[in-house]
């Protein structure tokens, strides 16, 4: 059944593409191969949904890990035809060089374990968003967020290994923490780090748990647990090691 909702964002989505034709920015081919796949494109194995950016703001993103190389290949190249900035995440080395052949101008962001396209430089984000990790071992998870919040149009600071165990190392960088419209912070081990910062600001602090710590950390559950029990009440906590899910809340909180 066809709602009034997707009737009018199909309008809208129409009315995109021809503006884009009449300033020249895409060929009428262009304009028309892009109307043929309203809403979403159905390669067969997956339905790329090019409605996404309309919804809710943000191009769809492809989780790579359980995925072919050919299937993340294929999908990435569909989403660069639409002009927004494309990002895969959870991804190894096969994948990327299997988009590489097919998009040339794609990067592999080792660290961050994701493969990005830009093509959109605008910035949509009302302020800075402070992406804070404990230590060098949670940069990983770290530099996703850095990475998401990037490509969804902010401007990011990067404050890494200042964790609890050193805590004048994160006190060296109160400035830049007061000056952040978002924090994400990023700690493993008893995650304590996310309160402190919570506790020298007034904006949301969206606490990742990393997977990093010995025995008793179970594999971030511990981490996980501390912060879910923060007594910073600004304090909000995403899922162990979903660095990708703290650089879009961010991002979205960063638009309002």
């Amino acid at each position: 059944m066809v709602t009034k909702g997707t009737d009018r964002l199909k309008a809208e989505s129409i009315h995109r593409i021809l503006e884009k034709v009449q300033r020249g920015q895409l060929t009428p081919d262009a304009g028309v191969d892009q109307l043929r796949h309203l809403p979403f494109e159905d390669l067969g194995f997956a339905k790329v949904d090019h409605h996404r950016t309309l919804r809710v703001g943000m191009p769809e993103v492809i989780f790579a890990q359980g995925k072919s190389a050919t299937q993340v290949a294929e999908i990435f190249f569909r989403l660069t035809k639409h002009g927004n900035n494309v990002l895969a995440t959870r991804v190894i080395a096969n994948q990327f060089e299997a988009v590489k052949k097919k998009v040339r101008r794609a990067q592999y962001l080792r660290e961050a374990r994701a493969i990005v396209l830009h093509l959109d430089a605008t910035l949509y984000g009302k302020g800075r968003i402070a992406v804070v990790c404990a230590g060098t071992s949670d940069i990983p998870v770290a530099e996703e967020a850095v990475v998401t919040a990037e490509l969804m149009g902010n401007e990011v600071e990067r404050l890494y290994d200042v964790g609890v165990a050193g805590i004048h190392r994160l006190l060296a960088n109160r400035k830049s923490l007061t000056q952040a419209r978002v924090i994400i912070v990023c700690a493993g081990m008893e995650g304590a780090l996310p309160s402190v910062v919570g506790g020298l600001v007034g904006v949301p602090v969206i606490a990742v748990p990393t997977s990093v710590g010995y025995g008793a950390a179970f594999d971030g559950l511990a981490a996980l647990l501390g912060m879910m029990n923060s007594c910073a009440s600004n304090v909000s906590v995403v899922n162990i090691d979903n660095g990708f899910g703290a650089g879009y809340v961010a991002s979205l909180i960063n638009r309002l």
